[in-house]
């Protein structure tokens, strides 16, 4: 077995020698070196395999103006009718994890408010980040309870005078 080991070559033809490139006229790769005549491909570093490259005139995105704002971390907000919480039971606690359970919400870090779009006929209690004049009306007019739990931000404590202490 080593010795065939030994002898592994790869087959003829599979193997080409280097191209030495600007060896004089006689290699047929002299002077230009297989590059052409002058321009930006013919100079070192001439590189244009870009994905936006235009030529060198100034990219598209770069002459259209900047419009509008994404905020680096925005909230989403989950909306749900009020005609989608018919399914729960009368006298349910609803709240974040049943709205998961039953698949009204997905995803992390989220929002939620409840509209007023369709009529409400079982007394619930719903405990959400927010809700609507409408949705608060028709679930207290079915009898329950709407608790808008929406994380209050406490006020900044106000900076002392210089001097004081």
């Amino acid at each position: 077995m080593s010795d065939i080991l030994s002898r592994l070559a790869p087959p003829a033809g599979a193997r080409h020698s280097e191209k030495r490139v600007g060896r004089g006229v006689g290699s047929r790769l002299g002077k230009t070196a297989g590059r052409g005549q002058k321009g930006q491909k013919a100079r070192s570093g001439g590189n244009i395999n870009k994905l936006h490259f235009q030529g060198g005139q100034t990219p598209l995105q770069r002459r259209l103006p900047k419009r509008g704002f994404n905020p680096p971390f925005p909230v989403r907000t989950i909306a749900i009718n009020v005609g989608e919480l018919e399914r729960f039971e009368a006298g349910t606690a609803v709240d974040e994890a049943k709205l998961r359970e039953v698949r009204l919400v997905q995803g992390r870090d989220v929002r939620i408010k409840i509209l007023g779009d369709g009529e409400l006929t079982r007394n619930l209690t719903v405990t959400v980040h927010a809700f609507s004049k409408s949705a608060v009306e028709k679930i207290q007019r079915a009898g329950g309870q709407a608790i808008a739990s929406e994380p209050t931000e406490e006020p900044a404590a106000e900076p002392t005078p210089p001097g004081a202490s």
